[in-house]
């Protein structure tokens, strides 16, 4: 049960209800509903964030996915499971991120662990990059894509601590889905 009040189209401000148009729109934006001029100002930029950007999903996934299991949320780490499975990514790979598993025998690709690392240096929150890591992530994505999977990361983050500070609910179904494919 969430630490507040999750709201349906039927109790929400009427400022909110324009996000529930299209049936639940999930725990976040029903609990930002309860103020509808943050979730005015969050949905645009949490639409566009999340949503298709250069960043293909599979990386977005292995970014959100590894941040919000480091930062131990939950709720994000949950329902990113089953959007990383989605995303391309095995059940192996998910259950590394999560930390459930070995990280160098689940991703073979250099790539792939050259953003792992560079993930877990930005969820740690020091004060910067090392220059070993950060050097093949600004190779391979370019400036623009750092900003991106800096802000990508950042953004998750924040949505952690909202989502833990809130206890927002994971739904039955995700968590049957990832029990059947052996992620949780």
């Amino acid at each position: 049960m969430a630490v507040v009040k999750l709201l349906e189209t039927h109790n929400a401000p009427l400022l909110a209800r324009p996000f529930f148009q299209d049936g639940d729109p999930g725990p976040i934006v029903r609990a930002l509903a309860q103020t509808p001029e943050l979730l005015q100002a969050a949905a645009p930029l949490l639409g566009t964030i999340f949503g298709p950007t250069s960043l293909d999903p599979r990386t977005k996934e292995v970014v959100v996915l590894r941040t919000s299991a480091l930062a131990g949320c939950s709720f994000c780490t949950t329902g990113h499971s089953a959007a990383a499975l989605d995303a391309g990514l095995r059940p192996a790979q998910v259950r590394a991120l999560r930390g459930d598993g070995d990280l160098e025998t689940a991703f073979e690709d250099d790539r792939d662990r050259e953003l792992i690392r560079w993930v877990d240096e930005m969820a740690v929150g020091r004060s910067g990059i090392p220059e070993a890591v950060q050097s093949p992530i600004q190779g391979r994505f370019g400036d623009a894509g750092l900003v991106e999977l800096a802000l990508l990361s950042g953004v998750t983050l924040l949505l952690n601590r909202f989502s833990t500070a809130l206890e927002l609910p994971v739904s039955e179904d995700t968590v049957a889905r990832l029990e059947i494919e052996g992620v949780l």
